[in-house]
């Protein structure tokens, strides 16, 4: 059973910067790609990053590029989401997620999530 935990989310500044964890058990996962997808109240959840595990392959939304970094330890099965540069409208609750094979945009192709963390930014 694939079990996914996040951690890292909080409060911080417009400007500010968090590092997102998503820890991941239960299979081998050099076969998957695991993702962050974030929902803010009353809006679909929404493709943010993937990094798939056997290359380190990574896919960024547009709202990211330059701002956040995808990254994983395989020694810790964890992948990292590193968010500098934060805006109010990156506030939203963070969803891992994994898949295995390829990478896809769209959360319905994930079977496997996390429980969440919040990241609100003040502005």
């Amino acid at each position: 059973q694939v079990q996914l935990v996040e951690s890292g989310g909080g409060l911080v500044q417009a400007g500010g910067s968090l590092r997102l964890s998503c820890a991941a058990s239960g299979r081998t996962f050099s076969s998957y790609v695991i993702g962050w997808f974030r929902q803010a109240p009353g809006t679909e959840r929404e493709f943010v990053s993937t990094i798939r595990w056997s290359d380190g392959n990574t896919k960024y939304a547009d709202s990211a590029k330059g701002r956040f970094t995808i990254s994983r330890d395989n020694a810790k099965n964890t992948v990292y989401l590193q968010m500098n540069s934060l805006k109010p409208e990156d506030t939203a609750v963070y969803y891992c997620a994994g898949r295995q094979g390829l990478s896809y945009y769209s959360s319905a192709f994930y079977p496997y999530w996390g429980q969440g963390t919040q990241v609100t930014v003040s502005s």
